[in-house]
């Protein structure tokens, strides 16, 4: 362990004592420069096809008519089971904030 710190400290002395500045004549700045934009324009095109296949998908395998069915049963299911004394504003305010932090959760994900 006392032979890696020594070496550790005769590194830093050597590269401290050595360090050469490197003119690099604007190379940096061009790169940093190209490198977002490549990949915002690969991420906005990637971000546009999930969109689209998912959209096509819900369409094709009827996914509205699958969401109210099951908002169907389950709010027949809380009637059947005793819970229609639930306020009303209640069961929408819950049905409010299942939304947002759906939509929170996918957009977090593009």
């Amino acid at each position: 362990m006392v032979m890696m710190e020594n070496d550790d400290k005769l590194l830093e002395q050597f590269f401290a004592n050595n360090r050469q500045e490197i003119d690099d004549n604007g190379f940096t700045r061009r790169v940093a420069h190209r490198l977002p934009e490549h990949s915002h324009r690969l991420s906005q095109i990637w971000t546009v096809f999930c969109f689209t296949l998912a959209l096509v998908l819900f369409v094709a395998l009827n996914g509205l008519q699958l969401v109210l069915d099951t908002l169907r049963e389950t709010l027949n299911g809380a009637i059947q089971s005793g819970a229609s004394e639930l306020d009303p504003k209640s069961l929408l305010i819950a049905a409010i904030v299942l939304l947002y932090l759906g939509y929170r959760k996918i957009s977090s994900l593009a």
